[in-house]
Order: structure tokens, then C-alpha cells, then sequence
């Protein structure tokens, strides 16, 4: 059908319409995607059970939550299997950095990782005392939408009795903060191994909010509904793994549970439950 010059000019400029609605309905490059941050923490429970399969609903359930923050645990390593960081990483398209107490050139090598939708610019890690306990503590800092943060990453003394171990650890971990930090806003993952409230971790509230508690503040947030150990595979009923957010940086917007069901084969993503949060930058 031949159109008219008329028609012709219509349908031009109807054309440049739809080109502009649709590009101011575009974000800016650059421009932040989002002025929330989602941190996840998660212990692996290294490569217990079936790993292959384990692994692939770790990275489904992520994948769907798309947090720009992931911190690992018992990250495992050796002669027959690939760094578990590096292949999550790999497979969900973040950097990452692993930390471990084992040297370098180990075969196998075990530890904590972290993991961000962004550019890793520096890292760092630390061996925590004792040493003989082979415990350490890691950090990040990451550009993530533009914008700089502190991430670090630990996994405390597994002991019950060990709260002097864990104080003690708490505060290597602050000493890496205050070499590391400057005047980025920093947030914390991990297995303390211990509850939030415990004594242990008091000089660690005092500068960072516990963040799941904060989320659910009014109920007791250590009862076993809100454990993250799994007492499916023989736990107790306690929540070990914590994050905590600087304070006076961010506000906590919502805080759950995650990896917290079994398959249709009855196979579980890991021994203890994940836990996400969703930060607001206080500035925002």
C-alpha cells in the first residue's frame, strides 16, 4: 500500500514519541539500580551429601533473589573439587574472593568467601587468634551500583563454651575494620557460632546492627522458628548466622529466611538455612 506524504509524517513523528516515552522509561547509565542492598549469608556446609545437587538449588534460589551481596562459609576446596566460591561465582556471574587459614599453595584449602554483583577494587584477610584454631576474617571493598561498600566476612569458634574464644576473635575482626574501612559504610556476614544477644559479640553491636533482629524487633528473634541451623539434619534450634550493618548508615528494611526448604527429593540446600536482609543506605 503506498502512503501519502502526510500519512508518511504521521506515522514519523508517532514513531519519535514511542522512541522517547520509551527511553525516559529507561534508567540512566550509570544511575543506581536500586537504592536498597540485599546481603545474603550463608554457610555451605562444605561438600557434604550430594554437593552437584545441593549446589544447584543454592544457585536457583539465588539466582531468583539476585542479592548484590553474598557471604560464604565452609567453603571448600581440594584435589577433586573446584573452589565452591569460584564455581558459584562462576555460575551466578559475581566476583568473589575466598579466605582461608590454609596456605595458598594447599591442595585443599578451606574457608569463607564473598561474593558481589559489582567490581571487587580491594581485598584482604586475616588469620584470627588463636591461631590454632585456624579461623579468619576477610573483606571486600566493592563497587555496587556506583557506589562503595565494605564487606567483610568471618566464621567464629564453634565451640559452646568458647565465648572467651569467640570475644577474642570479635576483636581481631574490629581491628581489620578499623585498618580497612575509611569512610565507606561497612556491613559484616557470618557464622558467630552464638547468638546475636550473646556476650560475646557486645563490642561488635556497639558500632554495627544486628540486622535480622532488627527486622523482626518486638518478638524474640532466637526462638527456633528463626533458627538457621537446620533441625531437619539434627540441629538445635538457634540462630547462628548474623549480619550486621554499620550503624547510622543503613536502616533495615526486612530480613527472612531463605534455603530453608527441601526439594521434592527430600534433599536439603545445606545444614543451616540462609538468611537475606535488605539494607537502605541512611543517606538515601
Amino acid at each position: 500500500m503506498r502512503l501519502h506524504a502526510g500519512a508518511k509524517r504521521v506515522i514519523a513523528a508517532l514513531g519519535l514519541v514511542t522512541v522517547l516515552a520509551s527511553g525516559a522509561c529507561q534508567r540512566p547509565r550509570g544511575a543506581p539500580a536500586s537504592s536498597s542492598l540485599d546481603v545474603v549469608t550463608l554457610n555451605l556446609w562444605h561438600d557434604k551429601q550430594d554437593w552437584p545437587h545441593r549446589q544447584d538449588l543454592i544457585v536457583a534460589e539465588l539466582e531468583a533473589l539476585s542479592p548484590e551481596v553474598i557471604v560464604l562459609q565452609e567453603v571448600l576446596q581440594h584435589a577433586a573439587l573446584p573452589n565452591q566460591a569460584e564455581v558459584l561465582a562462576s555460575r551466578l556471574g559475581y566476583q568473589y574472593r575466598f579466605f582461608s587459614a590454609d596456605a595458598p599453595d594447599q591442595a585443599r584449602r578451606y574457608g569463607n568467601a564473598i561474593l558481589v554483583r559489582g567490581a571487587i577494587e580491594q581485598s584482604r584477610e586475616i588469620r584470627l587468634a588463636p591461631l590454632d584454631d585456624y579461623r579468619n576474617a576477610g573483606w571486600v571493598r566493592a563497587r555496587i551500583d556506583g557506589r562503595s561498600l565494605n564487606v567483610y566476612a568471618t566464621h567464629l569458634h564453634y565451640k559452646p563454651d568458647g565465648a572467651a574464644i569467640r570475644a577474642q576473635q570479635v576483636t581481631g575482626l574490629l581491628a581489620l575494620i578499623d585498618e580497612t574501612r575509611g569512610d565507606v559504610p561497612s556491613i559484616i556476614g557470618g557464622d558467630f557460632n552464638t547468638r546475636s544477644d550473646a556476650p560475646e559479640l557486645a563490642s561488635l553491636r556497639e558500632r554495627f546492627v544486628e540486622a535480622y533482629g532488627q527486622a523482626h524487633e518486638g518478638q524474640d528473634a532466637n526462638t527456633p522458628m528463626h533458627s538457621t541451623l537446620n533441625m531437619h539434619l539434627g540441629h538445635p534450634p538457634i540462630r547462628i548466622d548474623h549480619i550486621f550493618a554499620q550503624r547510622g548508615a543503613f536502616r533495615v528494611a526486612d530480613a527472612r529466611l531463605i534455603l530453608n526448604r527441601a526439594d521434592a527429593t527430600g534433599a536439603w540446600p545445606s545444614d543451616h538455612y540462609g538468611v537475606r536482609v535488605r539494607l537502605v543506605r541512611a543517606s538515601d
